[in-house]
């Protein structure tokens, strides 16, 4: 096999060029009205001003960590807002957008990574499950929920359907292959979505795969396909008709959404020890954000008291998410212990007696002490 065949780009649906010239898809088209349209760049923009914030928040010692989502606003976005109410999403720990589009508040995620949270929030109220650090688990939780959801008989046009977010990285993982294998013979309705932001860490894509990822669904019998996952509307759609597959009983789908991640892996990292300039100023000329804005524009969608009202309520966002991370006060020790079971479990119980006892001696010593 050629060493370059890693390096070949197949062709990705595009419906919007990074200059945000509209182009119809053949297999791909969108329905889609010019408020829906200034909501998913209202999307993008505040979306991408609580990731600024975090990164700003973790340097000020306010955050023990942040995975950036710089870059992959669109990925996220657009598929994201595919979603229905009833449909179940399951992250890694970088679908800060995706988290936007179910409902989860950023203090959510900032609680998380500020080390004041146990959990997070109600997978079931929101349809995202809590993020996932392990790399590539989550993708056998979806196939199994999937799963789930086709034995209790809720599919068809109006059923809920499945997906799975995971980076270039995760499908060198055994999880994730074996996820793809369980979907497939079960024809399970769920949609892998895998934001390829070419690094995996410091290792670059052609260290992961030697063809194109979305290639890889092939081999499972199932189908794949390569979108540019910086522009939106090509995300929506594609996630759109891929979810509404999966209802309709075709089974599941790998996207491969062809992006950039603009910062680092997370604030960690520092990317300019294996990335070289040039390659980030070619992508920075694909800015999601900025393409979209171009398509508003050339379009007459929107004008600038528009964008001026974006940018007025970004500004108060930032501020919003500032105090929020902030004032978040610590939790109680004893929550470690709610919610490890659905119901009543005289171990736990036992443990939590045993280690509200050790926390009151520290009191009892102090006291002891002060006499």
């Amino acid at each position: 096999m050629s060493n370059n065949t890693a390096h070949e780009e197949p062709e990705l649906v595009q419906l919007l060029t990074p200059e945000g010239v509209f182009t119809e898809h053949p297999d791909y088209p969108l329905d889609i009205d010019p408020e829906d349209v200034r909501g998913l760049y209202r999307d993008l923009v505040l979306v991408r001003r609580v990731d600024t914030e975090a990164v700003a928040l973790q340097r000020q010692g306010e955050l023990g960590l942040w995975a950036s989502l710089l870059g992959q606003e669109a990925a996220q976005i657009g598929s994201g807002r595919a979603l229905r109410p009833d449909d179940m999403a399951f992250p890694s720990y970088r679908e800060h957008g995706v988290a936007w589009c179910r409902g989860i508040e950023p203090r959510e995620l900032l609680g998380m990574f500020r080390g004041v949270t146990n959990g997070g929030w109600d997978p079931r109220e929101h349809g995202f499950h809590l993020y996932t650090i392990v790399i590539g688990s989550q993708a056998l939780h979806a196939t199994g929920y999937a799963m789930g959801v086709q034995r209790d008989g809720s599919v068809g046009e109006d059923g809920a359907a499945v997906i799975a977010y995971f980076g270039d990285g995760a499908t060198s993982q055994g999880d994730t292959n074996e996820a793809f294998n369980f979907a497939a013979v079960n024809n399970a309705p769920v949609v892998f979505f895998c934001q390829n932001n070419q690094w995996a860490i410091s290792e670059p894509l052609e260290r992961q795969s030697r063809v194109p990822l979305y290639k890889r669904a092939a081999g499972f019998g199932f189908p794949g396909v390569r979108v540019d996952g910086n522009d939106v509307l090509a995300c929506l759609a594609v996630t759109r008709a891929a979810l509404n597959g999966a209802r309709e009983g075709q089974g599941p789908t790998l996207i491969e959404a062809f992006t950039y991640r603009m910062g680092a892996h997370t604030t960690n990292d520092d990317p300019s020890r294996y990335r070289v300039s040039a390659e980030l100023e070619e992508w920075e000329r694909k800015d999601p954000i900025l393409r979209l804005r171009a398509y508003l524009e050339k379009e007459g969608m929107a004008d600038e008291a528009f964008f001026a009202g974006v940018e007025a309520e970004s500004d108060q966002l930032g501020e919003r998410v500032r105090h929020e991370c902030r004032t978040m006060s610590d939790p109680d020790p004893l929550d470690i212990f709610n919610e490890v079971y659905a119901e009543p479990n005289v171990h736990i119980d036992r443990q939590r007696a045993e280690f509200a006892d050790y926390l009151a001696s520290f009191e009892d010593s102090g006291a002891e002490g002060g006499r």
